[in-house]
């Protein structure tokens, strides 16, 4: 009862015209041979293995979950032949650097694909979610015999990679560890300590797993500056196995497929990744893409939840509606329920919200490339300063949507929606831990407006309205909301810095809804621009239509979420009661 399609014809719409892809990636030297055609037959290709080979493995994944036995763990049936379909598509070499195997597209086209991966199957997409990320904080910190020996075995999928942080007293804050390592005559590390809530720690899907594990040297001083990032494997070069094990498996409340491991380094051999007490540094490389990855996957299930709900709407018959199209004739006693208003919201919400997150996600994943690649310096920085401001926002509202939007999918099925039999109650258990991992949405949103934006006197903050800016006087039907709308977000911004004045907890309680605000900006501005390219295509494709209807929706119906978030950070300047 539950399925997804890739929307193929909305991720050419982001690619080809929002964002103008092609046209970038023909003024980059590294994807000069990157046009429209050939990533619109890698979405193809990607939506065909999403939903063919991993769509109908979600629900039995679920029902299955994975299986601990004396340190090793099987996955769900079908998992495993998933994982080799995959790395026989060339799929973990998407985006990586043909010096060390891969095939050198851009991260914009990775980050489609790791929508319809999330979208498709979640708890499939762990094992491989992270790859990407490690594989760029090997490329960039490993030792140049680290990289020979383990690099080409990530970009080719021959071994999948895990990020061991967390301990049981050292949740988001890192600088509480207490696994150590010590150096070794041969030049490794013996590393020894336990991690827990590894996503994949173990499992049957490659024979190695390599293990990027946070610890401290006998000389690492107190807290976060201590931390040293280290190269574990499972599997030593002479084929021995690592003194590492896998104690046991979470039962969680969702994405049941996906092994949630504790692990035990007992004097586990390791190689020192980047330099000695600077592992925050050097594991930072990946967060970006790690982070874009985890929003993604809230885009994924809201979009996920929007097909289903939508087309259950369209069965589902009750009552009544008050109103229905012109043409369409009144029902002898009931209408699908797409017809009634309280159902219409809910869908228009959910299918203007999913393709809105999809803009913005995607323009994450494009200021990436930029920074990466762009010839210029000064627009690599820029791009690097605004991918950094978008990171937080894409991680934590994208995940909030995720979620929020999935419950909202649940209402629509009414109570079917909350029995297995229609599986949305999956995607809604499914979709709650992106709220928490790699960072909570509190932790994010504390990062974007004291890092992001009073950090760096609003820098940043200032290049993405000259943005906002820019699209206003391009015309179009919402340039002067547009243009109030930065106006107004301006003036926030200064009554913020004011508030910070005298009140070094202001803006902590203001983090989470100073984050939301610029969600639901982004989403503003994304429509605004998809509206003014709709208009002009509509000559050729009367299906751009849908835009300017979910445009008209968006304005009238969900910008005043941004006056909620407004009025909050104004009323939170009262301080905050002490609980006793």
């Amino acid at each position: 009862m539950w399925h997804y399609q890739a929307p193929l014809r909305d991720m050419q719409f982001v690619l080809e015209h929002w964002l103008q892809a092609p046209a970038a990636w023909a003024e980059l030297p590294s994807f000069a041979d990157v046009d429209l055609p050939l990533a619109l037959q890698v979405l193809e290709e990607a939506g065909r293995f999403s939903s063919g080979v991993l769509a109908p493995l979600n629900g039995s994944g679920d029902r299955q979950g994975c299986r601990w036995h004396d340190g090793e763990v099987s996955t769900p049936e079908g998992f495993a032949d998933a994982y080799r379909a995959f790395v026989e598509g060339g799929w973990p070499a998407l985006a990586c650097d043909p010096a060390h195997g891969g095939q050198g597209l851009p991260q914009l086209l990775d980050a489609a694909l790791q929508e319809m991966l999330y979208a498709s199957n979640h708890a499939w997409a762990m094992y491989t979610g992270i790859a990407h990320g490690a594989y760029l904080c090997l490329q960039a910190h490993a030792p140049e015999g680290i990289k020979a020996r383990y690099l080409e075995a990530v970009v080719s999928g021959q071994a999948l990679p895990t990020m061991c942080l967390t301990e049981p007293q050292a949740g988001s804050d890192v600088g509480l560890l207490r696994c150590r390592a010590e150096a070794h005559a041969d030049g490794s590390y013996r590393i020894t300590g336990s991690k827990l809530f590894i996503s994949g720690g173990e499992h049957d899907l490659t024979d190695d797993i390599l293990h990027l594990v946070l610890a401290r040297l006998p000389d690492a001083p107190a807290g976060s500056r201590g931390i040293s990032l280290f190269l574990v494997p499972k599997y030593l070069k002479d084929g021995q196995r690592n003194a590492l094990r896998c104690d046991g498996i979470e039962h969680k409340m969702g994405i049941k497929g996906s092994a949630t491991c504790s692990l035990n380094f007992d004097g586990a051999q390791g190689w020192l990744i980047g330099e000695a007490h600077r592992g925050l540094a050097a594991i930072f490389v990946m967060m970006n893409s790690a982070r874009l990855h985890v929003g993604l996957q809230g885009l994924g299930h809201a979009e996920a939840a929007w097909q289903n709900a939508a087309d259950y709407a369209r069965q589902r018959q009750q009552m009544r509606a008050p109103a229905r199209p012109a043409g369409v004739a009144a029902a002898a006693g009931a209408d699908p329920i797409h017809y009634h208003p309280a159902m219409r919201l809910a869908l228009l919400r959910l299918r203007t919200v999913s393709q809105g997150l999809r803009v913005i996600g995607y323009w994450g994943a494009h200021l990436l490339d930029q920074a990466e690649h762009a010839v210029a310096e000064p627009t690599r920085q820029q791009a690097q300063r605004l991918a950094g401001l978008l990171t937080p926002v894409i991680k934590a509202f994208f995940t909030d949507q995720g979620f929020h939007l999935a419950s909202e999918a649940l209402q629509v099925f009414g109570g079917y929606g909350y029995i297995g039999e229609y599986a949305v109650e999956q995607t809604l258990r499914d979709s709650r831990i992106a709220m928490i991992y790699e960072g909570s949405n509190e932790i994010q949103a504390n990062d974007l407006l004291l890092r992001k934006v009073l950090a760096d006197q609003g820098l940043a903050f200032t290049e993405l309205l000259a943005l906002f800016d820019e699209e206003s006087a391009a015309g179009g039907a919402y340039a002067g909301l547009l243009s109030d709308l930065c106006s107004t977000l301006r003036g926030v911004l200064l009554r913020i810095r004011e508030g910070v004045e005298g009140d070094a907890e202001y803006p902590y309680r203001i983090a989470g809804d100073f984050l939301h605000l610029m969600g639901w900006a982004l989403l503003a501005h994304a429509w605004a621009r998809s509206a003014r390219l709709a208009r002009t295509l509509l000559t050729e494709d009367e299906g751009y239509q849908e835009k300017l209807d979910s445009a008209a929706f968006f304005f009238s119906y969900l910008l005043p979420e941004i006056d909620l978030r407004i009025a909050r950070i104004e009323a939170a300047r009262a301080p905050l009661a002490f609980l006793h």
